[in-house]
C-alpha cells in the first residue's frame, strides 16, 4: 500500500474583505481616535452611493477541507473561479498559513504557482536560472550540474545569455517552468502552468509531469480549467465548490461534477426550444425532431451494448433524403466519435414519422456521454445543410466493466474512449 505523502485535515482559510487599516500611521490614528469619540472612520471608502463600505468581511476561502494524497499519485484539483484551488496550492506551499485545521507532508516541495516569479527583467536568462533556482531551494551545484538540461528543456539554448526584458511570454515561461520543473522535489505543485506556451511544449510538459508521477515516483498536484490535460495528466480528481469539497475520486466523474452534467442521463426527449439549436427554434415551416424514446436504459448500460430507441420527427414540408448524424462528446462538449445513420429517409409535406435507430456502443470506453442529434439534408455544393439539431438529444452512461478478452479495467486517462477491435494475431 502506497505512503500517504499529503495529509490535510479539516483545513479552514479565511479572509477579511476590504481595506483593514488606513494604510499609514497617520490614517490609523485618525480612525482610532475617530472610534474612540464615536464618530464616523474619516477613512472608511464610500461606494458609489456615498455609503459607507466595512472593511471586515469575512470570507472563506477554503471550509473544512481534508483529504490524503498517496506517494505517486497525479492529482488533479479542479472547481470554478474563486473556489479556493490556488488558495490551498498556497497553503501547501507555505506562502500563507491555514486559519484552522493541519497541513503534513513528507518531502521537498516544487511550487509552480505563479511560473517565473522573482526573474528580473535585467538579468540574462544565465543569471535568472541561477537566481530562481536558489529562490526554489537549490544549490549552486545543484543548478550547475542541470544547467544544460535545463536550457535544452526550455529550448532557449541561443538566447541563454540575452535578457529577459527581450524575451517573448512564452519564451519567459518556459525557461521559468524548466528551472522549477528540474528541481529535485518529492511533490510537484503546479497551478495552470500550461496556459501559456505553444503547443509542443505544453506537450513536452505534460510529458515530464506524467514522467514524474508514473516514472519517478513523485507526487503531483496539478491546478487546471483545462478539461483535456486533467484527462491526460491526472489518475484523481477533486472538485470545489465555494471553497468546500464537493468530489473525490475518478477524473471523469469528476469533471462531469464540475460541468454540472452529473444526474442528466435521460431515458426520453420532449421537443422543448432550450435544446433546439438556435436557428430551428419555433420554426414553423421546416422539419422538427420531437421527440426521442429509449427501448432499454441508457443510464446503465455496458460496453457494446445495443441501444435501441425512436425519433419521432414533424415535417412541415416535403424533404428528400435527410439523414442523421449522432455526435458523442464528453460531458465538457469535446467531440470524441460520431455515427451516421444506416440510410436517409424522405418526408412528405404535414407528415410525422417514427423513425428506429439501433446505435451501438461497442467502440466506447466506460464513462458518461451526451449525444447530440442532428437531422442534415445535401446541398448543391455538396455539403451538409442544417436540418434541426436537439443539443443534447440524449445522455449515455457505460459503466466500469473488464474488458471481455484481455480481463483488464480500461484505463481511459491513458488509452483514450475508443476502444478498437482487437488487432488481428497469429504464429508463424
Amino acid at each position: 500500500m502506497s505512503e500517504t505523502v499529503i495529509k490535510i485535515d479539516h483545513v479552514t482559510k479565511e479572509y477579511r474583505l476590504g481595506a483593514i487599516g488606513g494604510g499609514t500611521l497617520r490614517g490609523d490614528l485618525q480612525s482610532w481616535w475617530a472610534k474612540v469619540r464615536g464618530k464616523e472612520d474619516p477613512n472608511v471608502r464610500l461606494d458609489d452611493v456615498g455609503k459607507s463600505v466595512k472593511g471586515n468581511t469575512r470570507f472563506l476561502a477554503l471550509d473544512d477541507v481534508s483529504f490524503e494524497v498517496k506517494k505517486g499519485e497525479a492529482l488533479g484539483i479542479i472547481g470554478h473561479n474563486g473556489a479556493g484551488k490556488s488558495t490551498l496550492l498556497k497553503l501547501l506551499s507555505r506562502v500563507t498559513a491555514p486559519t484552522s485545521g493541519t497541513i503534513s507532508y513528507n518531502g521537498r516541495i516544487a511550487s509552480m504557482l505563479e511560473v517565473g516569479t522573482g526573474f528580473h527583467p535585467e538579468l540574462t536568462g544565465r543569471e535568472n536560472v541561477y537566481m530562481n533556482g536558489a529562490i526554489l531551494g537549490m544549490t549552486k551545484a545543484e543548478i550547475s550540474r542541470k544547467f544544460d538540461e535545463i536550457v535544452s528543456f526550455a529550448e532557449m539554448e541561443k538566447f541563454i545569455d540575452t535578457p529577459v526584458k527581450r524575451y517573448s511570454s512564452g519564451m519567459y515561461v518556459k525557461l521559468a517552468f524548466a528551472v522549477a520543473a528540474h528541481l529535485d522535489s518529492e511533490i510537484m505543485v503546479m497551478d495552470e502552468v500550461l496556459a501559456v506556451g505553444d503547443m509542443k511544449f505544453q506537450k513536452k510538459c505534460l510529458g515530464k509531469m506524467g514522467d514524474a508521477a508514473n516514472s519517478e515516483g513523485r507526487t503531483v498536484l496539478y491546478v487546471s480549467h483545462n478539461m483535456n490535460t486533467i484527462r491526460q495528466l491526472c489518475t484523481r480528481c477533486i472538485v470545489l465548490d465555494h471553497g468546500r469539497l464537493i468530489y473525490d475520486g475518478d477524473v471523469e466523474t469528476a469533471i462531469n461534477i464540475y460541468m454540472g452534467s452529473v444526474g442528466k442521463i435521460e431515458n426520453e426527449y420532449t421537443y422543448s426550444d432550450e435544446y433546439h439549436h438556435v436557428h430551428t427554434r419555433g420554426r414553423k415551416d421546416g422539419l422538427t425532431i420531437k421527440s426521442s424514446k429509449f427501448k432499454n436504459d441508457c443510464s446503465s448500460c455496458q460496453p457494446g451494448d445495443v441501444l435501441n430507441f425512436d425519433l419521432v420527427c414533424d415535417s412541415k414540408r416535403k424533404y428528400s433524403n435527410i439523414g442523421f448524424r449522432f455526435e458523442v462528446q464528453f460531458m465538457d462538449g469535446v467531440v470524441v466519435a460520431t455515427a451516421f445513420s444506416s440510410k436517409n429517409v424522405d418526408f412528405d409535406a404535414n407528415e410525422e414519422k417514427t423513425l428506429h435507430f439501433s446505435f451501438d456502443t461497442t467502440h466506447l470506453a466506460p464513462s458518461k456521454y451526451r449525444v447530440d442529434i442532428i437531422a442534415y439534408a445535401h446541398n448543391e455544393f455538396g455539403t451538409q445543410e442544417l436540418i434541426d439539431g436537439v443539443y443534447p438529444g440524449f445522455y449515455i452512461n457505460i459503466d466500469e466493466n473488464l474488458d471481455k478478452t484481455n480481463q483488464v479495467t480500461w484505463l481511459h486517462q491513458f488509452w483514450g474512449h475508443i476502444q478498437l477491435h482487437d488487432v488481428g494475431t497469429d504464429e508463424g
